[in-house]
């Protein structure tokens, strides 16, 4: 096991006459910013710290908080796999913890039991995320069980085979679910044989087919101190969490190789949507569906309006969509829309569960209510519902430590800057009826996708 030597060299120092060895580089590290309460208390402060490895550190310190929670966001998700990988990235997560130098696999589960901690993670299709919750003083252990899975995961061939038929099972669950399938058949249907188009897990075909030595050079490529991030929020101190970080992920050298450049994102061409419609004939008792249509890539700066049209028509009890599809009609029980957005495409969509005698009834209805909602937009007061809610539901969230995680995890990973939150909420509330007018006109006259699962459905 090889370990880093973190002190800096001081300038003009030699040995035996040598010349003076270069200072290696230093940790960069500073505020982003301070949230304040109405007492002007300060309430939370989020700092961020870039390694030499390009490793990036980012934490919020919360006022108050008793427990914490941290996540390793790894930028390599479903779509970074070719159609030989297919399932790669999910099979490489199961893998983390089943083992490594240090841990048994029952090791990493009783660490974080013992101190009633929670430890999981999941693939999506632009970024793998391992996350644990702890108490205050548990943190330094999680980060220690977390850097070990990250860096020392043994890959056994044993733990390969084994795993595989874990997500054979998993897969074969995900298929008897009929909203995760509607939604795979949705996003095929719109990116087709595409990584995006891809669902994550694979399929029973791709995953018998991956190697462990597959695994183990997607692993080698992706999983780089340049494409990670550790997030963290809650109790803790940023300058304690980053030597907690720097003695865990310098195990087997993995913080001394000099870091690559980061992978440039490129968002000035978005990726073509395809329009059409697809059935899967399921024996259920009821019909799945999802309609929409492209949507908006997250660089886009019209995202916010689409958050208050989204939240407005489809996000709540008291939006349009659930009104007129449930409370009037009585046309099905769940009934929302939803908006994805990833770097260079987007999706926009209804989904709706109901019997497949109201199924037509059910299509005319969302049908016409976009069709609506396209002409003339929304109602002020529905635009303030709309705002209303996504500003609070952002805000009530953001009181646990994990949700405060997973937006600096992803901010920092994915986004070219992390925006505060007060600046969130005022771009929500900058949003005007004109606004959302615009976007609908544009958005929902779009060419229709439409996937259909259930009983006696056809394409």
């Amino acid at each position: 096991m090889s370990r880093r030597n973190d002190a800096a060299t001081r300038p003009g120092a030699s040995s035996g006459g040598s010349p003076a060895s270069p200072t290696p580089p230093r940790p960069t590290t500073r505020t982003l910013h301070t949230e304040r309460g109405r007492d002007g208390q300060v309430t939370s402060r989020t700092r961020r710290t870039v390694l030499p490895s390009g490793l990036r550190i980012v934490t919020e310190e919360m006022a108050g908080a008793r427990s914490a929670s941290i996540g390793i966001w790894v930028g390599a998700g479903s779509r970074d796999e070719s159609p030989t990988l297919h399932g790669c990235s999910h099979f490489l997560e199961h893998l983390l913890f089943k083992g490594t130098h240090e841990r048994s696999a029952l090791d990493i589960s009783v660490a974080m039991d013992a101190v009633g901690g929670e430890l999981n993670a999941f693939t999506a299709k632009e970024y793998t995320v391992f996350h644990a919750r702890v108490l205050e003083e548990d943190l330094p252990l999680a980060v220690d069980v977390l850097g070990d899975m990250v860096t020392g995961s043994l890959l056994l061939p044993e733990d390969v085979e084994a795993e595989r038929e874990v997500i054979l099972d998993e897969i074969a669950m995900h298929e008897d679910d009929p909203d995760d399938v509607v939604h795979d058949l949705f996003a095929a249907t719109a990116w087709g044989d595409s990584p995006l188009g891809r669902r994550i897990a694979g399929t029973t075909e791709s995953i018998a087919r991956l190697s462990r030595e597959q695994i183990l050079r997607f692993s080698r490529r992706h999983y780089r101190p340049e494409r990670i991030v550790v997030a963290a929020a809650g109790a803790l101190d940023h300058a304690a969490v980053v030597r907690q970080v720097r003695r865990a992920f310098g195990r087997h050298g993995f913080l001394d190789a000099p870091a690559e450049p980061a992978p440039v994102e490129t968002t000035s061409r978005t990726r073509r949507t395809h329009s059409g419609a697809a059935a899967a004939d399921r024996s259920l008792e009821q019909v799945n569906l999802v309609l929409g249509v492209g949507g908006l890539t997250r660089s886009d700066d019209r995202r916010f309006a689409l958050g208050v049209l989204n939240a407005a028509l489809g996000g709540g009890t008291s939006s349009r969509l659930f009104q007129e599809v449930r409370e009037r009609r009585g046309l099905a029980y769940s009934v929302y829309s939803f908006a994805h957005h990833y770097r260079d495409a987007g999706l926009f969509g209804v989904s709706v569960g109901c019997l497949p005698a109201k199924l037509d009834d059910v299509l005319a209805t969302v049908r016409a209510e976009l069709a609506r909602v396209a002409a003339d937009g929304l109602r002020d007061e529905e635009v303030a519902w709309g705002q209303g809610q996504l500003r609070g539901g952002l805000v009530l969230g953001l009181e646990d430590p994990g949700a405060r995680m997973s937006r600096l995890g992803k901010g920092e990973l994915v986004h070219t800057r992390m925006l505060p939150l007060d600046e969130v909420v005022a771009r929500i509330e900058a949003v005007t009826p004109d606004d959302v007018r615009r976007l609908a006109g544009t958005l929902l006259s779009r060419p229709e996708i439409l996937a259909v699962v259930g009983p006696g459905v056809t394409g």
